[in-house]
């Protein structure tokens, strides 16, 4: 009778300290996947800062250098792009995060071009609307680069908690899968090649 009860006692223990195990694995997996996702919602508010000032910036450029009709168009249809994209965390894939980061991109060479066709026109350079945008605009950038560094480290963290021992068997009992990280854009290795001369 006694060794039936220390046996008793040691599957209880066992079945309480793996309870216990398994709700501080479950609890250290949400709070890291809730910071990924904050963390992703970030570099989403700062693309869309940056969409938001495009179209002041283009109609700053506009009022200078009509005849660039080309290139406005191309801005306004890579904004318009970027603003159909958003990512959902509960569901990113490698494809979808691709997609989102080649519309940005298309978004930045349109950015490029614009930034381009401003410097042909020295009165545009001096004029302090034109100037103040593109100070924001750079500022936007840098935040669009700190954010999506903060993502992937919150996203490396989860990664990290789901896929070591013993958390990875408990991750697959309730559903937390690796997140996707951002990457950088193919070519983005080269510096652009800005050409005044066009």
């Amino acid at each position: 009778m006694k060794k039936t009860n220390l046996i008793i006692l040691i599957i209880l223990a066992v079945i309480v300290l793996s309870g216990v195990g398994g709700c501080s694995a479950y609890n250290g997996m949400v709070e890291k996947q809730e910071t990924a996702t904050t963390a992703l919602a970030d570099v989403q508010a700062s693309y869309q800062r940056r969409a938001d000032l495009i179209p002041n910036l283009a109609k700053t450029v506009q009022a200078y250098a009509k005849h660039e009709r080309q290139t406005f168009e191309e801005v306004t249809k890579a904004r318009a792009s970027v603003g159909q994209m958003k990512l959902d965390a509960s569901n990113l894939t490698p494809e979808k995060l691709k997609q989102f980061e080649a519309a940005q991109g298309q978004l930045s060479q349109a950015l490029g071009k614009l930034m381009v066709v401003a410097e042909r026109y020295p009165e545009l350079k001096a004029n302090q609307n034109f100037h103040s945008l593109q100070i924001q605009l750079e500022g936007t950038e840098n935040r669009i680069n700190e954010a999506r560094q903060k993502y992937n480290e919150a996203v490396q963290d989860y990664n990290q908690d789901v896929r070591t021992f013993p958390n990875v068997i408990f991750a697959g009992m309730f559903g937390f899968n690796r997140m996707e990280k951002f990457e950088a854009a193919a070519g983005a290795e080269k510096a652009p090649e800005l050409n005044f001369d066009e």
